[in-house]
């Protein structure tokens, strides 16, 4: 195991750019936590939680930074390409290395082919009134050139959309501190926890399992770590900075929300934050649907990178054909890769069946931070890079228990899609497993 630590560290040579900076990375983040999803979330969150919406918020930040340990460790350990899968197989062989890149693929994949056609939706429709499935292809195809371009223009594009994300959001914040000000809204509703169904503990719970889901994201970085410019400075810094700035930014949105608008409105409302717009006066409410569709289309730039990057990963530990591993000369972008997963996540979205995948999201991101959690302590026993990030051994123990928590708040029939997803790609890891071992006649974790 001590070889293959030795060779899959920053050391061995990469077919990719290192290209990204700390800053760099740390947008990349910020960018793909702080996505689409905020601007319905806070509405969501109200509903089950009540109007304390900073608190499940709050819940849910604190039980992703236990995730965000491990995947710290394990990208410093083992800056490659692939993340979860790559993590997994070194612990626990190819199957499970299959299973935990199949989860992500399918996840990332599903992910970016809703997100265009959220695109192409009711934000779009404020401007002009096209197609969704023709805007989704489109839109899907021009995230794919920007990807194939190259990580650093990707990033850079990220960069200015982020710039965007946030700063409507803090539009949003000094809204309803205007709003408070001119004595129209109502701090009370800050402390009211629980629903006339649901007592203040039950209200929690169930609250951070949806503000949980607003700050996944984190986990696609570990994918370009093989991109970055000495990971093992710079992945930590990037990702604990990026998810205590999203947390700020969340709960001050959760505050300002929550104050302005009454909880009831707030709940039934699929546009929470244009009810503050709304509310407040003075900002033309469609201007917040240009700011969604730049939150939309980052998001879905940065899913996809992460998707193109994971299969380039999984194939290049032979988990997947190795077609995948061909990188465009000059640019040193996965292009296969990049092109495979965009035609799958075009396909999605043409046939509309986005919808019933996109609530199993976050019951798929579960079963892989469940294997990643529990990587890193078997990977404790491999020295891996010198150096590297070592979270407190309880963190991951914790996180652990966070991931079995959460999906005890899982609704039954989510379960029954979530595990035809994981039972199809544990049949798929169980015939990749017995092929390569066989082909190899030696144990996978061991070919570093």
């Amino acid at each position: 195991m001590a070889q293959a630590g030795q060779e899959g560290g920053a050391s061995e040579g990469t077919a990719l750019k290192r290209a990204l900076t700390t800053p760099l990375l740390y947008f990349f983040i910020l960018g793909d936590v702080l996505g689409a999803g905020v601007y319905v979330l806070v509405g969501q969150v109200a509903a089950d939680a009540g109007g304390a919406v900073w608190v499940p918020l709050v819940v849910a930040l604190l039980l992703a930074l236990l995730t965000a340990a491990s995947y710290a460790e394990l990208a410093t350990k083992y800056p490659r390409a692939g993340g979860a899968s790559h993590y997994a197989t070194r612990a626990f062989g190819p199957f499970a290395g299959f299973v935990a890149g199949f989860c992500m693929l399918a996840a990332g994949i599903v992910s970016v082919a809703a997100l265009a056609r959220g695109f192409g939706g009711d934000y779009l429709s404020a401007f002009v009134t096209l197609p969704v499935g023709l805007v989704a292809v489109v839109f899907l195809a021009l995230l794919a050139l920007v990807n194939t371009r190259g990580i650093k223009e990707s990033t850079r594009a990220n960069v200015v959309a982020t710039v965007v994300e946030v700063g409507g959001l803090a539009v949003i914040v000094v809204l309803g501190a205007w709003l408070l000000l001119r004595g129209d809204g109502d701090v009370g509703r800050l402390t009211q926890l629980g629903t006339p169904e649901k007592g203040a503990a039950a209200a929690v719970l169930s609250g951070s399992v949806l503000a949980y889901y607003s700050f996944v994201g984190f986990e696609t970085s570990v994918n370009v770590a093989e991109e970055t410019r000495d990971p093992r400075r710079s992945y930590p810094r990037a990702l604990f900075g990026a998810l205590a700035t999203a947390g700020a930014v969340y709960v001050l949105v959760g505050l300002a929300a929550s104050a302005a608008v009454p909880t009831d409105r707030l709940a039934g409302s699929s546009g929470p934050l244009l009810e503050v717009v709304h509310e407040a006066g003075g900002v033309p409410p469609r201007l917040f649907s240009a700011i969604a569709l730049v939150a939309v289309a980052n998001g879905a730039l940065l899913t996809g990178i992460m998707s193109s990057r994971l299969a380039y990963g999984m194939a290049k530990d032979g988990l997947l054909p190795a077609a995948l591993t061909k990188v465009l000369p000059g640019r040193r972008t996965p292009w296969a890769a990049i092109a495979v997963t965009t035609l799958l996540a075009m396909l999605l979205a043409l046939t509309g069946s986005v919808a019933t995948l996109a609530s199993t999201l976050v019951l798929l991101l579960l079963v892989v931070f469940l294997m990643v959690n529990t990587a890193v302590l078997v990977l404790r026993r491999d020295p891996g890079e010198t150096d590297h990030f070592r979270a407190p051994t309880a963190l991951p123990v914790l996180g652990i228990a966070s991931c079995l928590v959460l999906a005890t708040q899982i609704e039954a029939q989510v379960w029954l899609r979530g595990l035809a997803i994981v039972a199809a790609g544990m049949v798929l890891g169980a015939l990749t497993a017995t092929r390569r071992t066989g082909r190899t006649g030696r144990d996978p974790r061991d070919a570093g």
